[in-house]
């Protein structure tokens, strides 16, 4: 994988997991997974992913 595409990747999780905590919260309204907990437990984590993928990617050569 290029250092570009991880860096693109992992920014779009960690979006994608701002997105997903926010609904679980149900701060983001109009959709199912809004003030669904497990929504906001799997949104850390494919943030976390997502940052751990930007870091890495970043101090690749």
């Amino acid at each position: 994988m290029s250092k570009a595409v991880g860096i693109a990747l992992g920014a779009v999780l960690v979006v994608m997991g701002a997105v997903f905590t926010v609904q679980g919260l149900g701060y983001l309204a109009g959709s199912p997974m809004t003030g669904v907990t497990l929504w906001a437990v799997i949104g850390p984590v494919v943030a976390l992913v997502g940052l751990v993928l930007v870091v890495r990617s970043v101090r690749r050569r």
